[in-house]
């Protein structure tokens, strides 16, 4: 019984390329470049009535200047579980707080912590740029489990071995896109 390579075959590939992608692009948002970005903050979580709990879901995050996050929480009794949290994040900054309110002032970045935050943002892409290459091998070593049972022909299996690695070539192509932006915009002063 011969098994027809469509659309269908490739989609589930596809979908989890996406997912490879979104999943760069969560990591390169936490990545913290001269001015204030929300984001950084989204991996930051406080304990809540005995759950650990974002916090974004427990505060109202606001960018009031280019370089200055503040947190402000719904319940002003988790302001110091707050600074706890972010002292012992990775974010590098000391947060400072008026009894209401939590202040994150961002200083400029140097030129090393630039280059330093650059070549994090490359190895995140070469994460991506793996996992879609496993993807591309998951698919080929389908169709050749397909070939192997004689389900495809040859020339079955080489046209669609082809639309495996273009599809592979256009998702890292994506991932460099997206490597190359965050670079660029860490560069800029």
């Amino acid at each position: 019984m011969a098994i027809e390579i469509g659309k269908d075959f490739y989609r589930p590939y596809e979908e989890r390329m996406d997912k490879s992608l979104d999943f760069l692009q969560e990591e390169m948002n936490a990545v913290r470049v001269g001015r204030a970005n929300p984001h950084v903050l989204d991996r930051i979580t406080v304990s809540y009535y005995g759950a650990l709990t974002p916090l974004n879901q427990v505060a109202n995050v606001q960018v009031p200047e280019p370089r200055m996050l503040t947190i402000q929480p719904w319940d002003p009794s988790l302001l110091k579980e707050i600074e706890k949290a972010i002292q012992s994040s990775d974010l590098g900054i000391n947060p400072t707080s008026d009894g209401k309110l939590i202040r994150l002032v961002f200083p400029t970045l140097t030129e090393e912590r630039r280059k330093d935050l650059a070549k994090q943002v490359t190895k995140l892409g070469e994460e991506a740029k793996v996992a879609v290459r496993n993807l591309r091998r998951e698919a080929i070593d389908q169709l050749k489990a397909y070939l192997k049972k004689k389900e495809i022909s040859e020339d079955v299996y080489k046209d669609a071995e082809t639309q495996v690695q273009k599809l592979t070539d256009r998702y890292t192509e994506k991932v460099d896109v997206q490597v190359s932006s965050k670079q660029k915009e860490l560069m800029t002063v």
